[in-house]
């Protein structure tokens, strides 16, 4: 159950942050939804940082998972993964006003969470 729960968490995580960045980077600069300027590049570059980090974040959990099951079971990494997961929940709250990515990121640190406990 635990090495499901594990695969569950990071997966979760690549999984939306890789949507994030279609529906929220790309879908906007494909249908130029926003006009030139500083703003723009504010919101392009926040949200590509914030979903591409989770991708990559994401991808490494899983590599790492199925390499050395016995090292994401860690307590030590596991407070890890839900510490970042915090930190990305804190920008969602500072910085981005709709609440899909607060919910996704909740869905992360929740199994990160249930993770840790079902050590």
């Amino acid at each position: 159950m635990s090495k499901y729960l594990i695969y569950a968490t990071y997966g979760w995580l690549a999984l939306s942050g890789a949507l994030h960045f279609v529906i929220d980077v790309v879908s906007h600069a494909i249908r130029a939804k926003h006009p030139p300027g500083p703003e723009t590049t504010l919101y392009y570059g926040l949200n590509t940082a914030f979903s591409l980090g989770q991708v990559a974040f994401g991808l490494l959990g899983l590599f790492l998972s199925w390499r050395a099951m016995h090292l994401v079971t860690e307590p030590a990494v596991l407070i890890l993964t839900l510490a970042a997961g915090l930190g990305w929940w804190g920008i969602t709250f500072l910085f981005m006003g709709y609440w899909e990515p607060k919910l996704n990121v909740g869905v992360f640190c929740a199994l990160a969470l249930a993770a840790l406990v079902m050590r």
